[in-house]
């Protein structure tokens, strides 16, 4: 593969680069205090005022939803005699806040159970939003933001994006109003890690108690850090100091790799050891030809007549060419103790494509010379 090829010129780079350190982090941006988490909810509603890109009739949900819409208005129908095909039956959802009053906002999605060709221009009637306790949290109503579009004409669609889901900006109002608990019985928080790792866990422990003497950090496993609230009522001063120290967490070698997108994500300190590449180009290409014999009289005045006959039949033929080129130039080249860093620059100085960078790596790895855990997604 002449990837490779072009890899051997890397063997130019001189030396390796020192591991860098990493920088000092908050830590409210390494984790979150227990209890610190949002709400899903979820409710069921219907969009009406759409241009005929409804649910169809068939729709049985929706002619129930409607039905039950209008009776609470006061308008008693039969089942057939809801046919519009300007509304539609939605499920809507939402993120309640860890800390939220009444009357704060929050978004919506709204997104289509039925046949609706598009939900544009709609506006969702009253739906109250339900938490796993069945409680409603938070009303939704308002018009749709739909970032796509649906239109036909004459058997003809045009369509961009999904036109079956949209967004209400600001669009549920909280009702019932909800508050983080993060202090437990024993009047202790917890801090947990978002990439549990101790050494991170033992260097927070350390600047707290450095910091704040009467917190009483102790570790208590690799993702999380529990601090000693003790009788202060002041909790959320406490979470605040917390929150604003900075410690450098220690970092895990790791190449991350997507062979569908061709990305590669690694630290510019992976290191790796010294290793001996053979590149070899050969190229198999393979050429059929296929060509068609026909019998005389077949295609002429008629069937039956001349050299032809009944039961005359045309015959395809297969000429298949096999070509093997054997590259010149190779070569053998052993690289010193580099990084990543190098290895992915020097491969972008030479125009190499990420997946050719990939599948460097995954043979370096292989060979055990990428002190790294390699993630392949």
């Amino acid at each position: 593969m002449r990837v490779l090829r072009l890899l051997l010129v890397l063997g130019l780079l001189a030396g390796a680069m020192p591991a860098a350190a990493s920088a000092p982090v908050r830590v409210k941006d390494l984790g979150r205090f227990l209890g610190w988490r949002e709400n899903a909810l979820v409710g069921y509603g219907v969009v009406v005022g759409l241009s005929g890109s409804g649910d169809s009739p068939r729709s049985e949900v929706t002619r129930q939803a409607m039905r039950n819409v209008l009776s609470r208005m006061g308008a008693n129908l039969l089942p057939e005699q809801v046919q519009s095909r300007n509304v539609a039956a939605v499920i809507v959802t939402a993120n309640l806040p860890p800390s939220a009053h009444v009357g704060d906002p929050i978004d919506v999605n709204v997104s289509s159970i039925g046949d609706a060709r598009s939900i544009a221009g709609g506006t969702l009637l009253m739906t109250p939003l339900q938490a796993p306790d069945r409680r409603v949290y938070a009303l939704a109503q308002g018009p749709l933001v739909v970032g796509g579009h649906r239109f036909d004409a004459d058997l003809n669609s045009q369509q961009r994006n999904y036109p079956t889901s949209g967004r209400i900006p600001g669009g549920a109002t909280v009702e019932t109003p909800v508050a983080a608990s993060l202090v437990d019985a024993q009047g202790d928080l917890t801090f947990v890690l978002n990439d549990p790792d101790p050494a991170t866990a033992d260097r927070i422990a350390r600047a707290v108690d450095a910091a704040l003497p009467g917190a009483h950090a102790r570790v208590r496993d690799a993702a999380s850090i529990q601090f000693s609230a003790g009788a202060s009522a002041d909790v959320n001063g406490l979470v605040a100091r917390l929150g604003e120290l900075s410690v450098a967490p220690d970092q895990r070698a790791r190449v991350v790799i997507n062979e569908r997108t061709g990305t590669v994500v690694a630290g510019g300190d992976v290191r790796i050891s010294s290793v001996v590449v053979s590149q070899g180009d050969i190229r198999v290409t393979v050429k059929a030809e296929r060509t068609a014999s026909q019998p005389e009289g077949y295609g002429g005045y008629g069937l039956g007549q001349g050299t032809g006959g009944d039961g005359v039949r045309s015959l395809v033929v297969t000429n298949t060419r096999l070509d093997v080129n054997e590259g010149h130039g190779d070569a053998v080249r052993h690289f010193p103790d580099t990084t990543v860093s190098d290895l992915v620059e020097g491969l972008t100085r030479l125009k190499v494509n990420t997946r050719g960078i990939i599948a460097v790596l995954q043979a370096v790895r292989a060979a055990g010379a990428l002190h790294a855990e390699l993630v392949v997604q």
